[in-house]
Order: C-alpha cells, then structure tokens, then sequence
C-alpha cells in the first residue's frame, strides 16, 4: 500500500492566461509529480525510493490547446524544496528557482541509486540469516512468556548452536557474517542463567553480555575493525564504511544499551523488562546506530 507521508510546496504558473500547477509528493513506495491544466491533471511521474531511477528528475510533458508541447521538469533543489523548469515548445518560458538546476542532492545520490534489492538486510545472502535473526528474538519472547528467563536462555543457546550445526552440514548460511560471536553471547548468556538462578540476576543478564559484546567492538575498532565490525559491514548497504569507527561506534553505543537496561531491569517489574528488552529497545538501538553510521562514513558528516 502507498501512504503519503510528506507533501512538498506546489510550484504554480500561468502560459496564455492557463493556470498550472505541479504538486510532488512524497509516498512510501517513492517521489510522485502531477502536472494539473485549469486543476485538471494532465501528466503525471515516479520515481522509487532507491535504485538507479530514483535520482532522476520528474518530466511532466503536455499538449496545450493549440498543439504546442509543454514539458515541466521537477527536481530537487537542495533537500527540502522542489523545483521546476517549465518548456514550451523546448524554450525555457519559467523557473521557480531562476539560475538553478533541479537535481538529486549529490551528497546522497550515490546511496539512493543503490538497489537496496541486492545490498545488505535485503541481499539475497543475507535475507535468511536476518529472518532467523528476528525468529529467535520472537522465540526468546515467548519462551520467556510461557516459562521463565533460565529456560527461554538455554533454549536461545540451544537454537544458536543447532544452527551452527546445520550450517556446517549443509553450507546454507543461516547466521550470517557475525555466526561465532553471536553463538558465544548466547551461551555466555545461557551461562549466567545456569550460575545465577535469581531472577534479578538474570535480568542483568542483557548488561553483564552487552558490556563484553561492546568490549569485543571496541578492541576490534581501535585494531582497525578487521573482524567483527568487517562482519557487520556485509549487512549495510554502502561501500565506504570505515570498519574502525564502525567498530569503535558500535562498542560505545553497546555500553549505553547495557546502562539502560540496568536502569530498566532494577526499576520496573520483569513483565515490563521482557516488553523492552523484546520490542522496545531495539528502536533506541537504532536512534544510536544512525549516530554510529554518521561517524563510520566521515566522508558523508
């Protein structure tokens, strides 16, 4: 389903007494224009949210009465506005933005005219392994729900070295570049729920495997992120990653995560914990990870 979600300001002008108007608007599936003679749509065009037909600029083209063709072309002038350029017959006859050219910012042109299809989450290599990744987390809720946080532990390990297992047998990747590393926090995990039966305890058990993942970054970003930030790389969809900030980035924003569930796990009830844990803190996570991203692209900041 498309959705409107941003509308830009409409670009108004007048040939031969006729009032024209092109409205752009901003949808979830991508950018759409609509040329309108006398309020009456004439031309419309889209382009998508990424891919190579993304960047391109708008062409509206029309026939007015008396034959003459009339082609409005629409782009982006900056970030926020819309511009026009409007020909009749092929002659420049207005510009909402005289001395400039409508275009795609080219600051973030080279990402956008990616196919998201084949890069990162939505590579064909990497879709299984992250489904996975989203079925376990849902597995862990509610195992946690129907027993308790010991039982929903050992089975997250359980799973996570059963998978192991049959990928070696198979050759399917089903764990993705960060396979190891995700397996040993889940059985260090599993581990404190063994040696530490209390519940209090066990909730920390997010701070205590949060504190050694963020470590584990943070040694491998200041070596130059060679292994585990190179790991995380291959799900992003951009070529010009600095794998040592990245690592370095990730770690920081680790340790904040590992405060804030100690915060959260010490003031509220466990069926409030599990919610946040679940479902909550993964979008504070990922208010962080565009921070982590801005500083792993210094040539973008």
């Amino acid at each position: 389903m498309s959705l409107p979600w941003w509308r830009y300001r409409t670009r108004n002008f007048t040939i031969d007494g006729l009032a024209f108007k092109v409205l752009t608007t901003a949808r979830t599936d991508g950018l759409y224009s609509e040329l309108r003679m006398l309020d009456v749509p004439v031309a419309t065009d889209r382009t998508p949210l990424h891919g190579p037909e993304a960047v391109r600029n708008h062409e509206l083209v029309a026939d007015l009465p008396d034959k003459r063709r009339l082609s409005v072309e629409a782009g982006y002038i900056g970030v926020w506005a819309i511009g026009i350029i409007v020909r009749l017959d092929g002659r420049v006859v207005h510009e909402s933005h005289p001395g400039q050219t409508p275009q795609f910012p080219e600051k973030y042109k080279a990402h956008t005219a990616t196919d998201w299809n084949t890069v990162g989450i939505m590579a064909p290599r990497n879709r299984l392994p992250f489904a996975i990744d989203v079925a376990t987390g849902i597995l862990f809720f509610i195992v946690a729900k129907m027993t308790d946080l010991t039982t929903a532990a050992l089975v997250g390990a359980a799973v996570g070295v059963a998978l192991v297992v049959f990928q070696r047998v198979t050759k399917i990747d089903v764990t993705g570049g960060l396979a190891l590393f995700g397996i040993v926090m889940l059985c260090i995990s599993a581990g404190l729920a063994l040696a530490f039966a209390d519940e209090e305890w066990i909730k920390q058990r997010s701070t205590i495997v949060g504190l050694i993942a963020a470590s584990l970054f943070l040694t491998d970003g200041f070596l130059g992120g060679k292994r585990l930030a190179s790991s995380l790389a291959r799900y992003m969809p951009y070529d010009d990653i600095d794998h040592g900030r990245l690592g370095i980035g990730i770690g920081l924003a680790g340790v904040v995560m590992a405060a804030l569930n100690f915060v959260v796990a010490r003031t509220l009830p466990t069926d409030l914990w599990l919610f946040y844990t679940t479902f909550v803190d993964i979008f504070v996570y990922m208010g962080l990870f565009f921070g982590v991203l801005r500083y792993a692209r210094p040539q973008q900041t």
